[in-house]
């Protein structure tokens, strides 16, 4: 099976936090549209599988009118084989989901909504400068549900300078009593040459803590655990049966095509990312190229992609596969770290799977980078 990622480039505003590709001027977008459907065209022979997911993502996919919605799914179905699809996702904000959109996407074939809520109060939507207010969080939650779709994943954000621990604990409530189930949640990061680095550095908004924000994290895991949610990656939490399929497949090294500007594909072999530029994206499309850059991933990349995957997800690290597919030094290497990692007791060997503690997985990503292998 294999799956499409295809990047919608537009928001209506920027999110202090964003460090994302898009553009708020949407001048270009039916241009990008038939961009983004000729690319389709033009890369239908590189997936050997049937496709078992589509994810629309962004940006702002929600901003695509009925047409160009329309036109994109015309596309797919006309060149590649869908027979086997499962799960469609449109990643959407809170105030694009009114009625008269709903009833248009509930004619296609989307069956999953992916919903940037963030948080439930102003304050913390002000800080984010979200295009979206409480109310409509709320509201467009119970719309689509009102709309017969139930995969719904909303995303949160915790660790924010305005987010309280009471706060926090009524955004979880909330988000557990309108029956969401899933919930993909991330610490507020500050990223370089975004609004929030810059009002950081100016002294208009507050630096965020780690302290505050793994208090956070753990209130989270310990809630949404304790209300039946299984936190299947250190940010991604699901009820049975409501695992995102697309994101999973992406921790399980299925094949997948990304469409669109700065979107990055993967084979298997090696990985390639379209230019993050629309104009120069549109431009070379128009001229039959493809707008894109590849790297082969050698045995240390595949290495350490293994061990970043296998730490952040409930799979673990599967020692046989580490034993089987790589060379002794590396081998060698992981089994070396791995021990000093078990004797602090951050990790633990279940069945030849290597998971990490419950309490370590706040700094999942520091554990991981002690058994990567560098040259």
């Amino acid at each position: 099976m294999a799956g499409i990622y295809i990047h919608i480039p537009f928001c209506k505003q920027k999110c202090s936090y964003c460090n994302f590709h898009f553009s708020t001027n949407i001048q270009h977008k039916s241009e990008l549209i038939k961009a983004i459907n000729k690319e389709l065209v033009m890369r239908k022979d590189e997936l050997s599988t049937p496709l078992e997911t589509i994810y629309f993502g962004g940006g702002t996919p929600s901003i695509l009118s009925e047409v160009e919605l329309q036109s994109i799914f015309e596309t797919i179905y006309k060149n590649y084989s869908t027979q086997n699809l499962k799960e469609i996702t449109l990643e959407a904000n809170p105030d694009d989901l009114n009625k008269e959109k709903l009833q248009f996407l509930k004619s296609t074939p989307i069956n999953r909504f992916s919903i940037g809520i963030q948080s439930f109060f102003e304050q913390d939507l002000k800080l984010m400068n979200r295009a979206h207010n409480a109310q409509e969080a709320e509201s467009s939650i119970k719309l689509v549900q009102d709309f017969g779709f139930e995969n719904i994943t909303i995303d949160l954000i915790y660790g924010s300078t305005t987010t309280t621990d009471e706060m926090w604990k009524q955004n979880l409530q909330k988000a557990i009593e309108l029956d969401v189930p899933h919930i993909s949640s991330y610490a507020l990061t500050v990223e370089e040459k975004t609004v929030l680095d810059h009002q950081i550095k100016k002294g208009i908004t507050k630096s965020v803590d780690e302290d505050h924000q793994n208090d956070q994290f753990q209130m989270l895991v310990d809630t949404l655990t304790s209300n039946d949610f299984i936190q299947y990656e250190i940010s991604n939490f699901g009820k049975e049966n409501y695992f995102s399929l697309h994101n999973s497949n992406y921790w399980k090294g299925v094949h997948y095509l990304g469409i669109g500007p700065s979107a990055h594909s993967y084979n298997g072999i090696s990985r390639a990312w379209n230019i993050s530029n629309n104009s120069k994206y549109i431009q070379a499309i128009n001229e039959d190229n493809l707008p894109q850059e590849f790297e082969v991933l050698h045995e240390v990349d595949k290495f350490n992609e293994m061990i970043m995957i296998g730490l952040r997800t409930i799979y673990g690290i599967d020692i046989n596969r580490i034993n089987s597919e790589f060379s002794e030094p590396l081998v060698n290497y992981f089994h070396q770290e791995l021990n000093q990692l078990l004797k602090e007791n951050l990790v633990e060997n279940r069945e030849n799977k290597i998971i990490l503690k419950p309490e370590a997985k706040f700094f999942a990503d520091g554990i991981a980078s002690r058994l990567f292998y560098i040259n």
